[in-house]
């Protein structure tokens, strides 16, 4: 397992402010488009959990989930929500091959390196069932930096992100654009996507709108 050491530590520091923000009612129409996606009962890993609410949210609809962080701190704190198996994995470690039908990735591929952007899409490819289905929420932009907790961010474009999906083998669909501002207190442009896997029929029209960023 792979991850930057000065982001683990920002996100470790602050994990309890991070799960004081809550489960942002802005986020709700994004999850209840993603578990439309799914069938019952459905195998969903969130990777990139952070304290695991979205992990214990699906887990109230009935999902079987595995949460995944790079972060101690974080894992504790998703391991105490119901239903939610959590485990120290970074995005390096997925290996599984056709064994989710949905991978929810909020606001965590955002933190590696755009060099290794495609193979972790190519992983979540690999690792999903046929017709799954990708959550992937990102702040957008160029270039890469660190914000003023210290933590790495990789930026791309909204047309970026949809090669890299296509090139995937994903068929990407924009669910919400806009700006927000995030826990290092500055307003950043961010997209949130639904992308169907390989092997998939037509996919399902999604419209587009606008809210705030978790």
């Amino acid at each position: 397992m792979t991850a930057d050491a000065r982001t683990l530590a920002a996100y470790g520091e602050r994990a309890a402010d991070y799960a004081a923000l809550g489960l942002p009612p802005d986020a709700l129409p994004d999850l209840d488009r993603f578990m439309g996606c799914l069938p019952n009962g459905a195998r969903v890993l969130d990777l990139g959990c952070g304290p695991g609410l979205f992990a214990g949210a699906m887990a109230a609809r009935g999902a079987r989930v595995e949460a995944w962080d790079a972060s101690p701190e974080m894992v504790a704190r998703a391991a105490s929500q119901p239903g939610v198996g959590a485990r120290l994995a970074g995005f390096d470690d997925l290996e599984a091959a056709a064994a989710y039908d949905g991978v929810w990735a909020s606001f965590s591929l955002l933190h590696a390196p755009r060099a290794a952007f495609p193979a972790h899409l190519r992983r979540i490819a690999r690792a999903l069932r046929p017709g799954g289905t990708l959550y992937l929420a990102m702040k957008t932009g160029t270039g890469e930096g660190r914000d003023s907790l210290g933590r790495f961010y990789a930026y791309q474009s909204g047309p970026e992100l949809f090669g890299q999906l296509r090139r995937a083998g994903f068929r990407p669909r924009l669910l919400a654009s806009g700006k927000s501002v995030g826990l290092a207190g500055t307003l950043d442009p961010f997209v949130t996507l639904l992308a169907r896997g390989p092997n998939r029929g037509s996919p399902q029209r999604l419209q587009t709108r606008r809210r705030g960023q978790p």
